[in-house]
């Protein structure tokens, strides 16, 4: 049977914030079967930051690989022919729903499951997380936290800056309580989830006291469940 891909959901920290100590990068990185692969940058959330992509590149090039990025507010190249080349594709943070709207006018979604059913490795931190999974909790709108439907490649909901934003964890409980979702998978910032063939295959923190939760409800109560995590500080 075929493997598919590999997704590595990030709830908050990485290149984004310090760009000098690319640990979780790293840890991207490491998980592909190639020499010096192919790194692709989607900074869509973030409206395409300067700064942002500045960021990713000043960590990718300390590590054995080959970084580029792809802009849609510019003159956008072939997506396929650059999709097609890529092990490892990393999506950054920012506003979720208006990037999955650009991404599916421009068919990249398409091109995104084609990728992950080669193989290549799925990433991103917080917008860039919650993607990959059928429902993100989300601040796509200024009002408040919202539930919306993702990409599908995972099941489940997830939730990034669990500890990092004091509106996320009451908002989640509310949500299950509510029966807007069932579960969650909530995330710290610095740490992140490994699926490997749609399963979970571990959490990883790269930050002191970093968790990642399954949270849900039993006999009425939220309940959360430390998922057993690699430390790789």
């Amino acid at each position: 049977m075929k493997k598919l891909g590999q997704i590595i959901a990030i709830g908050g920290g990485g290149f984004g914030r310090n760009p000098n100590q690319p640990i979780i990068e790293k840890y991207i990185v490491e998980q592909s079967e190639k020499n010096k692969p192919n790194v692709c940058f989607i900074p869509t959330a973030s409206a395409e930051d300067k700064a942002y992509t500045v960021n990713f590149y000043t960590a990718f090039s300390k590590l054995n690989c080959q970084p580029i990025h792809i802009n849609f507010f510019q003159r956008t190249p072939s997506l396929r022919s650059i999709i097609n080349k890529q092990d490892i594709i990393y999506i950054g943070g920012g506003n979720t729903k208006s990037m999955l709207a650009l991404w599916r006018e421009w068919k990249l979604d398409q091109l995104l499951v084609k990728a992950y059913n080669r193989g290549a490795i799925l990433c991103g931190v917080s917008a860039g997380a919650i993607c990959w999974f059928e429902k993100g909790v989300t601040d796509s709108w200024a009002s408040n936290l919202s539930v919306m439907d993702c990409l599908g490649f995972i099941g489940g909901c997830c939730c990034p800056h669990y500890n990092g934003e004091k509106d996320r964890k009451p908002s989640v409980e509310k949500f299950i309580l509510e029966k807007k979702i069932d579960s969650c998978f909530a995330l710290d910032d610095g740490s992140a989830l490994h699926f490997k063939d749609g399963q979970l295959h571990t959490a990883i923190s790269f930050i002191n006291d970093a968790h990642a939760y399954e949270v849900d409800c039993k006999n009425g109560k939220i309940v959360h469940n430390t998922i057993k995590e690699k430390i790789i500080i």
